[in-house]
Parts: C-alpha cells; sequence; structure tokens
C-alpha cells in the first residue's frame, strides 16, 4: 500500500475511534467518572481528532512527492496517538496516575511529526 493510502486510511480509522471515544465519554463515563478524570479522558479524545486530520494532510503530501519526511510524519503521528491520547484514556479509566509520565513522550512524538510535515511540505513538487 503506497504511503498517501496508507495514512489516509489510518486517518480515517483514528478519525473514527476518535469519535466513537467522543460519544462513550459524554454518555457512558459522564456520570461514573469525576469532572478531572473525564477531562483528562477528553484531552485524549481531541487530541487524536487533531492528528486524524492531521493523517490526512500527510496523505496528501505523500501524494505529492514529497520524499520520506511525510511517512515520518505519518509514523510519529500514529505513534504520538498511540502514547498520548492512550495514556489518558488508561489515566481516566484507571485513575493510575502514573500514566500521565508517558504522555508527554506522545507529545514529543506529535511534534516531531509536525515538524517533519512542515519539511516534507518543504520538499513538495
Amino acid at each position: 500500500m503506497t504511503a498517501d493510502r496508507l495514512f489516509g486510511v489510518a486517518g480515517a480509522v483514528s478519525g473514527f475511534i476518535a469519535v466513537a471515544a467522543g460519544a462513550f465519554g459524554a454518555h457512558a463515563l459522564r456520570s461514573r467518572l469525576p469532572t478531572d478524570q473525564l477531562a483528562v479522558f477528553e484531552t485524549g479524545v481531541r487530541y487524536q481528532a487533531y492528528h486524524a486530520l492531521a493523517l490526512f494532510a500527510v496523505a496528501w503530501a505523500a501524494s505529492r512527492g514529497t520524499g520520506p519526511q511525510a511517512a515520518w510524519a505519518g509514523w510519529l503521528f500514529v505513534v504520538g496517538t498511540v502514547v498520548f491520547s492512550g495514556s489518558l484514556y488508561v489515566l481516566a479509566l484507571s485513575g493510575t496516575r502514573w500514566w500521565g509520565a508517558v504522555t508527554p513522550l506522545g507529545g514529543v512524538s506529535f511534534l516531531a511529526g509536525w515538524a517533519c510535515l512542515a519539511w516534507a511540505m518543504g520538499n513538495a513538487r
């Protein structure tokens, strides 16, 4: 599968999961989690949704002949979503606070992904 198709599909799947998680949070968790934990869960959903859209930008960039930097950005966004949003989901649902120490690693992955996407766009034909 080409990088543009791979990251387009990844963006669609991630967007689907973000909407499902958001609905789950709004309907199933609202009465079960304290407000602060619900806010943590919602932050994970929000960043997953942002980066689902970013994966569509990666797919577009990859289709423009931007070199390997677009694929690097895509993988960094995928890793960032799993680590950042995933750690926030686990933190909110389990109440295990040490997961908060993992979250910044996902944030660094997001930042590196945006830097790679900017580099890729600078190389577009």
